[in-house]
């Protein structure tokens, strides 16, 4: 898979922060992974997925086996700044995937009923903290996470404070990125 025309200039270029949107299944992931490759350089891959039960434990591993061996991979459900800072890591591009799966993480650190406000909080913070790491680098990033803000709105309060909380997240890095690329059907379309 090649990168979409356009972003073929610019991938020499360091410290760019990309985020990549969609829906489930859209393709956010092995796009991400195909660009990854073509920026260059070592790469640091975050997972943020836990193996909860036994169909999220399989997909863990479907994408760990897509992955270049010769990628680092850490492993960080939240606080993904400060396990960056504590390994030490160097990377020439930083691919989080997937910010959808880190607010997941992030709530159900919540006793019901979900406060609101503490939810919105504790993911601001984990955004600060991941834009300040950004900016500090000289690092690529791409960040991955699921356009919330499309679908049926969900019938049950959680839900729509889980959707509403990452959809001000996506709209505060696309704010931030350099470039945002929404995926349909496996095919990325450029939006900024």
């Amino acid at each position: 898979m090649r990168v979409w025309h356009g972003l073929e200039r610019a991938l020499d270029m360091n410290n760019e922060l990309i985020l990549i949107l969609g829906g489930a299944r859209s393709g956010k992931s092995s796009y991400a992974q195909t660009l990854a490759s073509q920026i260059g350089g070592s790469v640091l891959y975050i997972a943020t997925g836990t193996a909860g039960d036994e169909e999220m434990a399989s997909r863990i591993a479907a994408h760990r086996a897509h992955r270049p061996a010769d990628w680092q991979t850490l492993e960080a459900p939240y606080k993904v700044a400060s396990a960056i800072q504590s390994g030490n890591y160097r990377p020439g591009v930083v691919l989080l995937d997937c910010l959808t799966l880190l607010a997941s993480n992030l709530i159900s650190l919540q006793t019901e009923p979900v406060n609101e406000t503490a939810f919105q909080t504790a993911l601001d913070a984990e955004l600060d903290e991941l834009l300040s790491e950004w900016q500090d680098g000289t690092a690529s990033w791409i960040i991955v996470s699921n356009e919330v803000g499309l679908g049926l709105v969900p019938p049950y309060p959680l839900g729509r404070v889980y959707r509403d909380a990452l959809g001000k997240a996506n709209q505060r890095l696309a704010a931030a990125a350099t470039k945002v690329i929404f995926m349909v059907a496996g095919l990325p379309m450029a939006v900024k």
